[in-house]
C-alpha cells in the first residue's frame, strides 16, 4: 500500500531512483519478508532528504503527531492500514485509548489529535483521549480551530488495567514521546496492548542505535540493490554527553566532527560532487528539532564555544545539551513556492499512508527546517494519468519519486522495527 501522491521535486529521476523503479518487484518481496520476521511500530513519521544524488531519511519519529497536515484524501489509506493493524493486535477490539502528551497543548497538536481519533474511529473502534497528566483532574473539552470540541478525560488505573470511568480499552495508543519517563501509570499492564512499547519514549530510546540499525538495514538493501548504502544512509558517530562549558568540553565534538567531515569529503569526490560536505549536531533524545547545529568546518565549533561560555543564561538555542549524536548532512533539492522543503512521510503498520512538505523560506537548503516559521503542505493524490512506470527511462513522473520516498521510509520502519527488538525487555532476558 503506497499512495501515489504529488511530489515538488520535478527533475529527471538519477541512476539511483531508477535503480529502484527497475527494482520494485525485489524490494516489495524483500519488504514481505522483512514483515514477516519482524512487528512494524503501530505508526511512525520518517523526515527525508533528497540531495539528487542522494536521497535518505534524517529522523524517524515513533510518537508522530502532525497528522492534520496530511491531505483529506489519503485518509481511506489511513483508515485501512489501522483496521489492518487493529485485526493484527487484538481481533476482537472495540475500544481504544490514546494518551496525548501532557501539559497545556497548541490548537496544532489538537487538530492532530482529533484527526489521529477519527482515523481510528472509521476503522470501527470506539475511541477516546485519556490524558495521564496528574493535572487534568476532570473531563476537559477543548475548542478546535474548526469550532470542534475534543474532550480529554483522566486517564484511570486499576491493578493491571489502564482505562477511563465506564471505558475498558482492549489497546492504548500512545502519542505522548515519554521524555520525562514512563510514569508508574503506564508500567505493568499484562491484559492490555500498549503501543508503542514504553522502550520507544525518549527517556530510552536514542537516534544513534536507530541509525546503528538504519546502517546494517541500508547495507543488506544496498547489496540486495547493487548499489552503495552511502546513497540512501547519512553517515553518524556519537560523542556521548558533552558540555560546552567546560574547557575540554568541545574535544571529542571536534574530533568526531573532523572524521565525519573527512569521510563525507572522501565519498562527494568519489562521487564528483561539488557541494562542500557539512554534519549536523544534535542531541541523541527527544524531538520536537530542538539543539540541532550544523557544521561546516571544525573551525566553527570554536567560534561556537565562545558565547556558549560567556552566556549567563547557558548555551545558545542551537547548542545540543548532553548526550549528541553527529550526523551527515544531507542537502535538499525540493522546493514548495521557492522555499526550501522536505518530505516527511507517515505510516500506520507496514503501510505508507501519505505525507507532507516540510517548508521554511528563511532556511537554507543545508539547514534544519525543524523551526519555528516552518510551514506544512499536504502531498495530495496524482491523477490517474500519472501512474508510475518502472523502466520509464528518464521520467520525472511525481508518483515514482514519491514511490522512492516510501521505500525509504519503509527501510526507517524496518530499523525501528530492530531497535524496538534491541531494546525490548522480554526479548533481552530470554536472551
Amino acid at each position: 500500500m503506497v499512495p501515489h501522491l504529488v511530489t515538488a521535486l520535478t527533475g529527471p529521476i538519477n541512476e539511483l531512483e531508477q535503480r529502484i523503479l527497475d527494482a520494485t518487484p525485489v524490494i516489495e518481496r524483500w519488504f514481505r519478508l522483512e514483515w514477516m520476521e519482524h512487528t512494524p511500530p503501530l505508526y511512525c513519521a520518517v523526515d527525508i532528504r533528497n540531495a539528487g544524488f542522494k536521497l535518505a531519511p534524517v529522523d524517524t519519529n515513533l510518537y508522530p503527531d502532525g497528522w492534520h497536515n496530511l491531505s483529506p484524501d489519503t485518509l481511506p489509506l489511513a483508515v485501512q492500514a489501522a483496521q489492518a493493524a487493529i485485526e493484527k493486535i487484538c481481533p476482537e477490539a472495540r475500544n481504544l485509548l490514546i494518551v496525548p502528551e501532557s501539559g497545556k497543548h497548541s490548537s496544532f497538536y489538537l487538530a492532530s489529535l482529533q484527526r489521529l481519533q477519527e482515523v481510528f474511529r472509521m476503522a470501527g473502534l470506539n475511541v477516546r483521549l485519556g490524558s495521564i497528566d496528574p493535572a487534568l483532574k476532570r473531563s476537559t473539552s477543548l475548542a478546535l480551530p474548526d469550532g470542534e470540541k475534543l474532550t480529554l478525560e483522566p486517564a484511570q488505573r486499576t491493578r493491571f488495567r489502564l482505562g477511563l470511568k465506564h471505558f475498558d480499552p482492549c489497546t492504548i495508543l500512545l502519542n505522548n514521546d515519554l521524555s520525562a519517563g514512563a510514569p508508574g501509570i503506564l508500567e505493568d499492564l499484562p491484559e492490555q496492548y500498549l503501543l508503542p512499547p514504553l522502550q520507544a519514549g525518549w527517556s530510552v530510546r536514542r537516534k544513534s542505535r536507530h541509525f546503528q540499525c538504519y546502517d546494517e538495514v541500508s547495507k543488506r538493501f544496498g547489496k540486495l540493490l547493487g548499489v552503495d548504502p552511502w546513497l540512501i544512509n547519512p553517515l553518524f558517530a556519537t560523542c556521548g554527553e558533552i558540555d560546552l562549558h567546560a574547557p575540554d568540553g568541545g574535544e571529542c565534538l571536534r574530533t568526531h566532527v573532523d572524521a565525519l567531515l573527512t569521510k563525507v569529503r572522501r565519498k562527494y569526490k568519489e562521487y564528483g560532487i561539488a557541494d562542500k560536505p557539512f554534519v549536523v549536531v544534535k542531541a541523541d533524545q527527544g524531538t520536537r528539532g530542538m539543539g540541532i547545529m550544523t557544521v561546516r568546518d571544525v573551525k566553527d565549533l570554536a567560534a561556537l564555544q565562545q558565547p556558549a561560555r560567556k552566556a549567563d543564561k547557558g548555551a545558545a538555542p542551537d547548542i545540543p545539551r548532553g548526550e549528541v549524536i553527529i550526523q551527515e548532512g544531507v542537502l535538499t533539492n525540493e522546493r514548495v513556492h521557492d522555499a526550501v522543503a522536505e518530505p516527511v512521510v507517515y505510516m500506520i503498520d507496514r503501510y505508507v499512508v501519505g505525507g507532507f512538505y516540510r517548508i521554511h523560506a528563511e532556511r537554507g537548503v543545508d539547514e534544519n527546517l525543524n523551526a519555528p516559521g516552518a510551514r506544512f503542505v499536504p502531498l495530495p493524490f496524482a491523477g490517474n494519468a500519472h501512474l508510475p512506470r518502472p523502466g520509464g527511462k528518464g521520467e520525472a513522473r511525481p508518483p515514482n519519486r514519491f514511490y522512492m520516498y516510501g521505500v525509504i521510509a519503509r527501510l526507517a520502519m524496518v530499523a525501528a522495527s530492530y531497535e524496538l527488538e534491541a531494546t525490548d525487555p522480554e526479548l533481552q532476558g530470554m536472551a
